[in-house]
């Protein structure tokens, strides 16, 4: 994950587009394909995004580096794609409660397109970063960028050259092994290989 970004170098609309023809290759369930992603290349757009995203107060230096990249791309899932979808016949809920849905798949399969995006960017030689709005700016970023009501901000990818590396929490936090979180049978029984490994 990149928080600094090159802002005099900006990504090409043919490269954004490409990665999102890839993203759009997520699962969802039952095909439903609930998401949309604004795309803000043009520096305007981008403050638009910022002004509403960003608390109020000086911009540290997280948000002064992420806000540099040239690209960012708003993550949205729309539930009602996946209620509609699962209330045809093939599937047969014909009440659409959420209630049947107790992970929200419409934000799993989005943030899985998020996913494809970010490695999609790698692969380009971009750097990239998933990260969320603010509880209390969802409003406001819907506002700035006419998000009709129905969907939800997932997330933001932003896109871009990186301009240097800064502390974060992979430099100050390890990863966790294997055997800490892969469990066999049932929860807590770790993997052992036949010679005693992970």
């Amino acid at each position: 994950m990149v928080r600094r970004f090159d802002e005099h170098r900006p990504v090409p609309g043919g490269v954004v587009r490409d990665l999102l023809a890839l993203a759009v290759r997520a699962p969802s369930a039952g095909f439903s394909q609930g998401w949309d992603f604004v795309v803000l290349l043009d520096p305007l757009d981008r403050e638009a995004f910022w002004a509403a995203a960003a608390e109020p107060g000086p911009p540290d230096a997280w948000l002064r580096g992420v806000s540099a990249a040239p690209a960012l791309v708003l993550c949205l899932s729309h539930p009602d794609a996946y209620l509609d979808r699962y209330a045809e016949p093939d599937k047969g809920w014909t009440d659409r409660s959420p209630d049947r849905w107790p992970v929200p798949y419409w934000d799993t399969d989005t943030a899985m397109a998020a996913m494809i995006l970010l490695l999609g960017a790698e692969d380009t030689g971009l750097g990239a970063l998933f990260f969320g709005v603010p509880a209390g700016r969802h409003d406001a970023v819907r506002g700035a960028l006419d998000v009709p009501a129905d969907r939800r901000i997932v997330g933001v990818v932003a896109l871009g050259y990186e301009a240097g590396r800064t502390s974060g929490s992979a430099r100050t936090r390890p990863r966790r092994g294997v055997d800490e979180v892969v469990h066999v049978g049932r929860f807590g029984v770790s993997w052992q290989r036949p010679d005693g490994g992970l």
